[in-house]
């Protein structure tokens, strides 16, 4: 068995959309829209077979910004080097994003940053 994607709401489906593009190479699919729920999303696929659904729905509801809440707490991204976390990691800081930690090794002994995306989703990025 695999995980065949993950999913997440997004309140500006374009933006979040184009970020994963520019920063993590993502292809996405085109838009689906249902007219009868509103729902609308996209399916980003990655060079590794990894995917990721956008989803936009007009009845979401926004219950925490906190970081620390229950439930899916991150999305991490391996990039194959330390220098490509180091490289991203320093990209994002310059265009304004949080670096919550890193680049560093963790006491699990990964090599990581932490990075708030848009929208204050939390990005692992790792060899």
């Amino acid at each position: 068995m695999k995980i065949d994607h993950i999913a997440m709401y997004v309140y500006d489906l374009e933006n979040m959309k184009q970020f994963f593009i520019d920063y993590f190479d993502a292809k996405p699919n085109d838009l689906y829209h249902n007219s009868k729920t509103g729902l609308q999303t996209y399916i980003l696929s990655f060079s590794n077979g990894a995917k990721l659904e956008l989803m936009n729905h007009p009845d979401m509801v926004n219950i925490s910004q906190s970081i620390y809440k229950n439930g899916y707490i991150h999305i991490s991204f391996s990039l194959g080097s330390k220098n490509a976390v180091d490289e991203l990691t320093d990209r994002l800081r310059k265009q304004g994003y949080e670096v919550l930690s890193g680049p560093r090794i963790t006491g699990d002994g990964y090599y990581e940053s932490g990075i708030v995306g848009p929208e204050g989703n939390l990005l692992e990025l790792t060899v």
